[in-house]
């Protein structure tokens, strides 16, 4: 699949040439990450059917999972309204979508009372961290 296919044309670009990606379990509905992808990154995932998102602090291409094994089939690639963020609805294999060994970035709540408030961890550890990147 070509960078330079119609269909990318639509996507709303920032300056560095980037748009925001919100992957969600197509199951669930669970929020798993955010992430970033360039023009290739989003021709890759539409052609391989799994994610592959650009790595801000890399500087590269990262197909999600070539070093864990916890890779995101692609069900669904969808375009918000603004036309400026994608929604990849995904079936994460192997449940483990965060670098911390969660299923989910998203596993840090604010709770308490006013002036009183800190983020609680509310999701287990699934994979230690250590043996998800040897």
């Amino acid at each position: 699949m070509s960078v330079n296919a119609k269909w990318l044309n639509k996507v709303r670009w920032d300056e560095h040439g980037l748009v925001p990606v919100i992957a969600q379990e197509v199951g669930s509905g669970d929020v798993l990450m955010f992430a970033w992808m360039n023009r290739e990154a989003l021709a890759r995932t539409v052609e391989s059917g799994e994610a592959v998102y650009w790595s801000r602090s890399r500087k590269k291409l990262w197909h999600k999972g070539e070093e864990s094994g916890h890779t995101q089939k692609v069900h669904e690639v969808r375009l918000d309204c603004d036309e400026d963020v994608v929604l990849l609805k995904v079936e994460q294999v192997g449940n483990v979508a965060c670098h911390t060994g969660r299923h989910s970035c998203f596993f840090q709540k604010l709770e308490g009372e006013a002036g009183g408030e800190d983020w609680i961890a509310i999701e287990s550890v699934l994979k230690n961290p250590d043996e998800i990147y040897k």
